[in-house]
This record gives C-alpha cells, sequence and structure tokens, in this order.
C-alpha cells in the first residue's frame, strides 16, 4: 500500500480517536456534576456511554499502530 494512502489513514484514525476521547471527556463531566449535585446514582447511568467510546479510541488506536509498523516493513 502507498506510503501516502497511509498516512491519511493513520491521519483519520487519530481524528476519530480524538473525537471519541472528546465526547468521553464531556460524558465524564457530566457524570461529575450529577455526582457533585448528589446524584450518584444518575452520574453512573450517564457515564455508561463511556466504556463503548474508550473501547472504540483503542481499536482505532491498534489499527494505527498497526498500519504504522506496516509501512515501516
Amino acid at each position: 500500500m502507498d506510503s501516502a494512502v497511509i498516512n491519511e489513514v493513520i491521519k483519520a484514525c487519530l481524528s476519530e480517536i480524538h473525537s471519541r476521547l472528546s465526547e468521553a471527556a464531556r460524558i465524564a463531566k457530566a457524570a461529575d456534576a450529577c455526582a457533585n449535585a448528589g446524584s450518584v446514582a444518575e452520574a453512573v447511568t450517564v457515564s455508561m456511554d463511556i466504556e463503548q467510546l474508550i473501547y472504540e479510541a483503542g481499536r482505532l488506536h491498534d489499527a494505527a499502530s498497526l498500519l504504522n509498523r506496516l509501512s515501516q516493513a
């Protein structure tokens, strides 16, 4: 595969990682606000969406890392 194409795909993966982690941070901030307001159960409910976003960010990072290793070979 062309290294320019690989670099563009890696950039896209990193952008998607940033997007997912930014959304996870927004959710965590909302959950923190709920907890600080005394609604701990609601905070946990709000925070449940974080897990999927972190999972997706991890898989995107795996893909970017693999593509980078393949481009070095």
